[in-house]
């Protein structure tokens, strides 16, 4: 099984970022870790499998305090069996690294670090509301590496409004000189309920597909060019340092959500807490848990996701989830099929979504 914990806390909120977070104003953070606890040990006494990884999300997980994040661990070391743990994975702010931070993350446990950098040229780290520089991130890595021997990820994004395909093509250039033993390469989307979302309706951003294409086949080009396996559309990693967690979500892994809004699915019921940090405290409070939403996915739901998620990853979608009368003649050039499974092919991993459409 799989834990992610869900961190919401932002110093200041990113304007195309849709995910739930807030800056932390009034929350009293300690009781907010107690409140993590609480409900870590809520579904600790149902008996589920042995974790496998641990993902701190967010939000900004780094931007909790040495003593709230040891308090965390140590409490989730009390609760949950680590002894079959491969990964420990936590996301963190460029911004805010030194090299006591790196030692210290690894004394904690901490296998892999995720850098949110998005970006390594100024003008659109600005756009995007990142309060690093680009010497930070670079800084940021440069200490990981002499401070402790965790691996790093490096998230980028594409498509960011006035980006050219040689700007993308700096940025990458850049994060390869960091020589990070993964890259995650987003394309920008323009997600409800956010800032960029706005300028995106009044006709400020425009979405360019033809743009988008390209540069997703550059970063294809240059990351596998340069050793790295592109193992999910847009993830890279060098040989044995795929993301284990992002890998348990893909094959339909069992894994539990702590934390506000975070989603878990446990032998196909699935549930999303409330979406509210204070009402989030106040139910682990009264009741152990925040479930708002419950959805039981059945096999036609079930086989849905697995086209969606499975399809985008090199290993491909195992044949059982293809409909008998699955008719496979008009994306023929873009999937191979094996014994056991259908893999993308040529601009197959560029087509994804449009190919999980026709398969559904």
């Amino acid at each position: 099984m799989h834990l992610y914990l869900h961190i919401p806390f932002c110093h200041r909120v990113c304007p195309y970022c849709s995910f739930y977070k807030h800056t932390p104003g009034k929350t009293n953070l300690r009781s907010f870790i107690d409140g993590l606890l609480e409900e870590a040990r809520f579904f600790a006494q149902k008996d589920l499998p042995s974790l496998k990884t641990i993902y701190f999300g967010g939000g900004t997980p780094s931007m909790l305090s040495p003593t709230l994040l040891r308090t965390l661990f140590t409490g989730l070391r009390q609760t949950f069996d680590f002894s079959s743990i491969e990964e420990i994975t936590l996301e963190a702010n460029p911004a805010t690294f030194t090299s006591r931070t790196a030692q210290f993350y690894q004394d904690l446990g901490v296998t892999r670090v995720s850098l949110g950098v998005q970006s390594f040229l100024g003008k659109h780290l600005e756009t995007l509301g990142r309060e690093h520089s680009p010497m930070q991130a670079i800084t940021s890595v440069h200490l990981l590496r002499e401070a402790s021997d965790l691996e790093v990820n490096i998230d980028l994004i594409f498509s960011i409004p006035s980006q050219s395909l040689l700007d993308w093509e700096d940025t990458l250039t850049q994060a390869l000189a960091l020589q990070p033993e993964h890259l995650s390469a987003y394309n920008l989307t323009y997600e409800e309920d956010t800032a960029f979302f706005q300028k995106f309706q009044s006709g400020d951003y425009k979405d360019d597909p033809d743009l988008n294409a390209e540069m997703f086949s550059l970063s294809q080009e240059i990351l596998t060019t340069s050793g790295y396996e592109h193992y999910e559309t847009s993830n890279y990693s060098l040989p044995g340092s795929r993301s284990r967690h992002n890998e348990g979500y893909w094959a339909g892994n069992d894994y539990l959500g702590l934390g506000p809004s975070a989603v878990s699915t446990l032998n196909r019921t699935r549930h999303q807490n409330v979406c509210d940090t204070s009402q989030y405290m106040k139910r682990i409070a009264s009741i152990g848990h925040a479930q708002e939403k419950i959805e039981i996915l059945d096999d036609e739901a079930w086989r849905l996701e697995r086209i969606a998620l499975q399809l985008r990853t090199t290993e491909g979608l195992p044949l059982k989830y293809l409909l008998p009368d699955a008719n496979l003649d008009s994306i023929n050039h873009l999937v191979r099929k094996t014994a056991t499974h259908l893999q993308l092919i040529n601009d197959g991993p560029l087509l994804v979504d449009s190919i999980a459409a026709e398969l559904a």
